[in-house]
């Protein structure tokens, strides 16, 4: 990646950063609405987004994710009263009618979204992410989620969400039909807009496609011509051996978490299921979400921190855990050993907490005091310099490329890192100072287009395939 500078030089290893919203007062990080600065109740104006997206473009943030759920919260107490009491991602409104609004104020940042394809027809999804592609020239990217909540299934009008693993089966008959209507539909040079000559599109540039898969079927030519990257970068957040099997053949951006150490090993599991596949290393990013309290001093931050967390809300935050794991902790005493049940929902995070994790115990109570600031994230507290360096510990330690910094009090919390943190990164020589043109694909890995050795590449036209 251009414009990184410094002591390390060109050799340095850039450090990426996504900031983590919703398009709501409280996604992650619970409680912190509450908080007298927090600015998040303007979640519902143009003003608010189109501020926030001016700050992380001015701190060379690569880009802004955007997270989503299509189904309340309602595992806990089995009713939604602690989400809505709580504001845990509920209010929420749609994440994508955001992008045009911020990529209309922005030049480089790009825009992670999420979109749970279990509920989408696929050619008309397929046409939404084409035309925020064109609106954006080219910075959108598609966060893959297949859902956990049955409270989105019943919405839509089913009774319960499928098994965990069907919902990937579906999932890559999903992507198998969009890769077609994105990749192999148009050739690139069909439309050709010649007004003396009448036409627009050439017909022969443009070609059907038809799709017979155990779950989506379709008979048509897409909808939208091709967008500058065609298909959006790829992000992905599975942690399940199943999960990192869609990563692996599907996902740009992948999402990990855990200590050091068991990152390290997700992203080697991971990688190597890729390189079976045909991919590389560098072909995939690798991002750890994380809290950061960051101030001139590390005394300024301690007392941040201290002032966030009485603000916090970890009762909220296992509300917001039972949604993740299916599991109603609201019925657990709080000193009781958690087990793993059959639930359908988001199964590395049950995992992380039973009785088989690591041989450790887990409990309601030590959930509780884990989620200091409403969250499981352990937050990175401390002077520029000290989180700097546990920052880069991160990417040398763990092996990953980036980080998902979630949000506190907005915004804040996001000027902090940009006035405080992104120089001290920048003086390493282990940031950009300045973004790399062209979309957001190519900022990431130098390319507007999906590699030959990605999946895609095989639903591309050819004169051999017609």
């Amino acid at each position: 990646m251009s414009g990184v500078a410094g002591a390390r030089g060109a050799a340095a290893r850039p450090i990426l950063l996504n900031a983590v919203h919703m398009n709501c007062i409280g996604d992650i990080a619970h409680g912190l609405w509450t908080h007298p600065r927090d600015d998040s109740r303007a979640y519902r104006t143009s003003r608010y987004w189109a501020e926030l997206a001016r700050t992380l473009e001015r701190g060379g943030f690569d880009t802004l994710f955007l997270a989503d759920i299509i189904g309340a919260n309602d595992v806990w107490e089995g009713r939604p009263d602690a989400a809505l009491r709580e504001g845990v991602q509920h209010p929420i409104n749609d994440p994508l009618l955001l992008v045009p609004l911020m990529a209309h104020v922005t030049e480089h940042l790009g825009f992670g979204v999420t979109v749970n394809q279990s509920y989408e027809v696929p050619h008309l999804f397929a046409r939404r992410m084409s035309t925020l592609d064109h609106l954006s020239e080219g910075r959108v990217a598609w966060n893959i989620v297949t859902g956990f909540l049955d409270s989105a299934a019943r919405a839509a009008g089913q009774t319960q969400q499928l098994g965990h693993d069907a919902r990937y089966d579906r999932a890559d008959d999903f992507m198998e039909l969009a890769y077609k209507l994105w990749e192999g539909s148009w050739e690139d040079d069909a439309v050709v807009h010649d007004r003396a000559a009448r036409i627009h599109t050439r017909p022969d540039k443009v070609h059907r496609i038809r799709h017979e898969g155990p779950y989506y079927q379709a008979d048509t030519i897409f909808l939208s011509e091709p967008s500058p990257q065609r298909t959006p970068v790829l992000f992905q957040a599975g942690a399940s051996k199943r999960g990192m099997d869609f990563a692996a053949r599907h996902a740009e951006c992948i999402f990990v978490s855990g200590t050091k150490a068991q990152a390290r090993e997700t992203i080697a599991d991971i990688t190597a299921r890729a390189v079976a596949l045909g991919r590389r290393r560098a072909d995939l990013r690798f991002f750890v979400g994380t809290i950061v309290v960051v101030g001139a001093t590390e005394a300024e931050a301690r007392e941040r921190f201290a002032e966030y967390r009485h603000h916090a809300s970890p009762e909220a935050g296992l509300a917001h855990f039972s949604a993740q794991t299916g599991i109603d902790f609201s019925r657990f005493d709080l000193d009781a050993p958690i087990v793993n049940p059959d639930t359908q929902a988001l199964k590395s995070f049950l995992e992380s907490v039973t009785t088989r994790s690591g041989g450790q115990v887990w409990t309601p109570r030590r959930l509780l005091d884990q989620m200091v600031l409403g969250s499981r994230h352990t937050p990175i507290v401390g002077s520029a310099e000290q989180v700097a360096d546990e920052l880069e510990s991160w990417v040398r330690e763990a092996d990953v490329d980036g980080f998902n910094l979630i949000r506190t009090v907005v915004p804040e919390c996001f000027t902090d890192i940009v006035d405080l943190l992104v120089p001290e990164l920048r003086a390493r020589g282990v940031y950009k100072t300045a973004y790399t043109p062209g979309t957001l694909r190519h900022k990431l890995f130098g390319t507007d287009r999906l590699p030959d050795r990605h999946a895609a590449a095989s639903f591309r036209f050819s004169p051999a395939s017609a």
